[in-house]
């Protein structure tokens, strides 16, 4: 038997080393991981609501880009997703997930463009009659 006490600071390093151990972040992790949420989420609002570029692409674009960081940054800081655990099999659910979003996000741009391009005009008799 030990006759060693621990003070409480070993305890808690000892806890929070059984917690990485078991691929659960440390509060420092936790914290990284808000504050790069709330960048990645107020540059786009502060893109769109200070109408800093004049190209509606580019500014669509942007926002697109700054979601898809912000999807890396929930996926490694809050599910705690990285190459090694479970056996690389979280990276093969993290690249099929990477396909599904360029596929759901590029289909929807493309449906947009094309009922914008192909939306018949109205004049403005039809748009006072409209429901």
């Amino acid at each position: 038997m030990s006759t060693e006490t621990n003070t409480p600071a070993q305890h808690h390093a000892a806890h929070e080393s059984a917690h990485d151990a078991h691929g659960h972040g440390s509060m420092r992790d936790y914290v990284i991981g808000f504050v790069l949420s709330v960048i990645l989420t107020v540059i786009p609002f502060w893109l769109v609501m200070g109408d800093v570029l004049e190209s509606r692409i580019w500014t669509v674009a942007l926002i697109m880009f700054f979601g898809a960081i912000q999807i890396v940054v929930h996926m490694v800081y809050f599910l705690h997703m990285n190459r090694k655990s479970e056996g690389g099999w979280i990276l093969m659910s993290l690249l099929f997930t990477g396909i599904i979003i360029v596929i759901a996000l590029v289909g929807s741009l493309w449906v947009m463009h094309h009922l914008d391009a192909n939306m018949m005009p109205m004049s403005p008799e039809q748009m006072r009659v409209a429901p």
